[in-house]
Formats: C-alpha cells, structure tokens, sequence
C-alpha cells in the first residue's frame, strides 16, 4: 500500500440528511481504492446515516470522532 493514499475532504457543515449520504456517495467516484474520504459535519443524524451508508455499499469506517456538534467520519474506500 502506498505510504500516503489521497484523503479528500468535504466541509458538510449546515447540509442535512440525506444529503450528506448522496454528497459522500458522489465524492466516493473521485477517491481511488484504498483512499480516504473525510465527512465533517453538523448533522445529528449522520451518526446513523453514514454507517448504514458504508455498510450498504462496502467501503469501511476507519475513525469517527464527535468535537462538539462536528462529526468526524474517515471513509475508506473498499472497490
């Protein structure tokens, strides 16, 4: 594996449920396998959005942090 995989990251801060979902999902196409996409965002919702998300399409939550009202989500990108 490469020493550094580009993370792309997407400022989602203000953008509700589902949208969060469909942002992520259309981002995805930029980031090659085995790459990281990163999730901010304010959304309560995301913290069960974004998992049923990742599961149903099979990349891989690597990290998820909360900093207040920021959600943090490190997507990694399965196929």
């Amino acid at each position: 594996m490469e020493a550094a995989k580009a993370e792309k990251v997407l400022d989602l801060r203000g953008v509700r449920c589902p949208h969060v979902v469909l942002q992520a999902k259309t981002a995805l196409r930029d980031v090659a396998v085995g790459g990281a996409l990163v999730l901010e965002c304010t959304d309560p919702l995301v913290v069960i959005d974004v998992p049923h998300f990742v599961n149903q399409t099979g990349h891989r939550i690597a990290s998820h942090e909360q900093r207040g009202d920021l959600y943090i989500f490190r997507i990694i990108k399965q196929k």
